[in-house]
């Protein structure tokens, strides 16, 4: 079992925030800490360091997220990080994303504060491994697989105070074959309740080794300590959006909420919006803490400030992450879009233009459209990465992005970008990605021949 102590916190002292945000940090809430029977997790998901936005680079933005996120640490007295997977957007991360996580990690390391860190499908395993018993000694704990032996994926996590906070047991993104050997002869239904089966056992198992390692710890601590459980997969009714990308096709599309063990708090990666599952104030997905794709300009990204007693969860309380680059999508006619256009160029500023993606009612059919387009943005501070045609020839086109290749698409990513391009409403969609993934499982397992 990996322990965080006090002894573990040396080298590196001082220092200060990456990335130089300059916004103001809200005052520290004063929640009253309850001595060594009180634990505040600061709960973050899919940072996808490395991302290229149709062609643009998100390394300013992760660079001043990582700044926030410390002055946050220390306003609100955060006792560790955890990180529920989807660190890199690439199992091939650019190198300014891997000393950006560098940076996070020695910067929280001289804050005193660990993290916790999950691997999740777009992490590489071995990316993660090169690294972490290195990164180990600056605190930080880093969980790429899920073992054979529970233990191993045991972490007890201390408070500022160096005594015993939590216990988590750190599921990362689980692959199928980490649990599975493929059989002859399984259908697709067989294969995802196989998988499901052996996911739901290996989160018993991972259970059963934290509730035996709480006992001991109470008996010699006199106190109980909380359990926390991680995950990065979907679950039944979490609302997601085209960026994910789903991990377990033609498998299992999504875990049983009822099927996870009983925890006080079980933090989850994957799903991008953040959000209770099943209405359930213990278990959340946090979401990304920067829009990953057009459909996710509207939403309010956060992070989640978990406070958890000898009792078991305290509070949850979402942290909104304020928006470090401008991002918008809008649709309209041609005559309609001067306000729209107006209202997204206040987002941005010269130095760093609003992020743009146009949908064009009624005149979508024109031949000169990004033309005019072109000439209705003139002297605003907005860049369109992409225009979409409500209609016409043009839907019939995936909107690729420059330097995305289909070979870097997964065929549910390709699936998702040309469904984008209708006009659907969402039983439609819902019905159309059901039968898409008959499909796809049927091609995965075809019937025998006669």
């Amino acid at each position: 079992m990996e322990y965080f102590g006090a002894g573990s916190w040396r080298g590196v002292q001082g220092g200060s925030s990456p990335g130089g945000f300059s916004g103001k940090v809200a005052a520290f809430d004063g929640r009253p800490r309850n001595g060594e029977d009180w634990m505040r997790l600061l709960h973050t998901s899919d940072w996808h360091l490395g991302q290229h936005f149709m062609g643009k680079t998100r390394q300013a933005e992760h660079q001043a997220l990582i700044g926030w996120l410390l002055e946050q640490v220390e306003a609100r007295q955060v006792d560790a990080v955890l990180i529920a997977g989807d660190l890199f957007d690439t199992g091939t991360p650019p190198s300014y994303a891997r000393e950006l996580y560098n940076q996070l990690v020695v910067s929280l390391h001289a804050l005193r504060v660990p993290l916790l860190l999950l691997a999740g499908n777009h992490d590489s395993v071995a990316t993660l491994n090169e690294s972490r018993e290195l990164l180990a000694r600056l605190g930080a704990t880093v969980i790429t697989t899920a073992g054979a032996d529970p233990a191993s994926q045991l972490v007890l996590l201390p408070g500022r105070d160096g005594n015993p906070g939590c216990l988590v047991g750190a599921v990362p993104f689980i692959r199928p074959r980490d649990l599975l050997q493929s059989q002859a002869g399984q259908s697709g239904e067989d294969k995802q309740r196989s998988l499901q089966s052996a996911i739901q056992a290996h989160y018993a198992a991972v259970h059963d080794a934290l509730v035996e390692r709480q006992q001991a710890l109470e008996t010699s601590l006199g106190r109980r300590l909380p359990l926390v459980l991680t995950g990065h997969l979907t679950t039944v009714g979490a609302s997601a959006s085209e960026s994910v990308r789903e991990i377990y096709v033609g498998a299992l599309e999504a875990f049983p909420t009822s099927a996870f063990p009983p925890a006080d708090y079980i933090a989850l990666g994957h799903i991008h919006r953040p959000q209770k599952v099943g209405g359930l104030e213990h278990i959340r997905y946090s979401g990304s803490p920067l829009p990953l794709s057009f459909d996710e300009a509207g939403q309010q990204k956060e992070m989640l400030l978990v406070d958890l007693e000898a009792g078991g969860l305290a509070a949850v309380t979402p942290l909104p992450v304020p928006r470090f680059q401008g991002l918008a999508a809008i649709r309209g006619s041609l005559d309609s879009l001067a306000g729209p256009i107006g209202a997204a160029a206040a987002l941005g500023s010269p130095e760093r233009p609003t992020w743009l993606e146009v949908t064009v009612n009624g005149d979508d059919w024109l031949a000169d459209l990004p033309a005019r387009l072109e000439q209705l943005t003139a002297g605003w501070p907005v860049d369109i990465l992409r225009i979409r045609r409500a209609r016409g020839n043009e839907a019939a086109r995936l909107a690729a992005s420059p330097g995305l290749t289909l070979e870097e698409l997964s065929p549910d990513e390709v699936f998702a970008r040309r469904l984008a391009q209708e006009d659907l409403d969402e039983p439609q969609r819902e019905a159309l990605t059901g039968l898409y993934r008959h499909i796809l499982a049927g091609i995965a397992d075809p019937a025998p021949g006669p």
